[in-house]
């Protein structure tokens, strides 16, 4: 049913297409070293990781596009201080140009967090993204304390990479996280790779906080089930999450073609009390929510 080029499976669910709330575009130095970081993931994290998409932006824009996804949130992450709000600056003139993107932001623990993620909420941004392993901070940290509030108090979702995969940081872990949850249980959070390899963990935040979300980046593909295997209760639980399931890639630095995670999805519906409602709920509707899109004009 479903095919690297073929939409018309999606758009025969009665949705325009599909929304992702986790793909990547990043500046194109940064963009080289993260590549290169995948070219070593031999030494990096013990298998190799061939990334599938590694054209120029503008072929990555168009192969989107191919693939039948209508809006995407284009994430930006930084990995030390004094980066953050340089890469939302770039962000914000990625999302000008590109009408599928939606405008993001990021966020790193230095004192001028709060003063670049206010005004990147004063600009409309409609996604932020927290890379906990990559950032290797701690996402209790007292300056971040006042920029999770401002989310919370905003709706804005916020995409959370805070699992322990692909490699333990000194901060990952779900448990770490969930103290910011109960600091700031309103939150708007999408747990990235629905929280790999702590998958169960995952779905029993979402079952305590309702605006946990989580998203199924790299999820239940043949490149990830040997080192994060589905739980046996999976699909069921799924049935309990109504519309907190939704759509994430990882685009472009996955190691198989995009289609591999539609058919993974796809398989997951099969399952009984999931079905066409399901379908719709991941594929587009519950992350046209999350990213507001029927509130702005084009919206889908």
């Amino acid at each position: 049913m479903v095919g690297e080029s073929d939409t018309d499976w999606v758009r025969g669910l009665g949705v325009p297409g599909l929304v992702d709330v986790h793909v990547h575009f990043l500046p194109e130095p940064v963009q080289r070293k993260v590549w290169a970081y995948f070219d070593d993931a031999e030494r990096n994290y013990g298998t190799a990781w061939p990334v599938h998409y590694r054209t120029s932006e503008s072929q990555r824009v168009a192969t989107l596009r191919e693939l039948g996804v209508v809006r995407y949130a284009p994430l930006v992450y930084p990995h030390k201080p004094g980066m953050a709000e340089w890469l939302n600056e770039w962000v914000a003139e990625f999302a000008a140009r590109v009408p599928e993107a939606v405008p993001t932001a990021t966020l790193y623990p230095e004192p001028s967090v709060s003063r670049y993620l206010e005004a990147a909420l004063r600009s409309g941004v409609r996604c932020v993204k927290a890379h906990v392993q990559v950032g290797a901070y701690d996402p209790r940290d007292a300056l971040l304390g006042p920029v999770w509030g401002m989310l919370a108090d905003a709706g804005v979702p916020v995409v959370v990479h805070c699992g322990h995969g692909p490699l333990p940081g000194a901060f990952t872990g779900l448990p770490v996280f969930e103290e910011v949850l109960r600091r700031h249980p309103a939150l708007t959070v999408v747990l990235a790779h629905a929280g790999m390899p702590e998958i169960s963990r995952a779905l029993d935040l979402a079952a305590r906080y309702p605006r946990v979300h989580l998203d199924t980046t790299m999820v239940g593909v043949g490149f990830t089930l040997g080192s994060a295997p589905l739980p046996a209760d999976w699909t069921a639980r799924l049935a309990d999450l109504d519309d907190r399931v939704v759509l994430g890639t990882d685009f472009p630095s996955i190691p198989y073609p995009y289609a591999e995670q539609l058919r993974a999805i796809s398989g997951w519906a099969q399952a009984p009390g999931l079905g066409e409602p399901f379908l719709r709920a991941v594929l587009h509707d519950t992350g046209a929510r999350l990213l507001a899109l029927g509130e702005h004009p084009g919206g889908t």
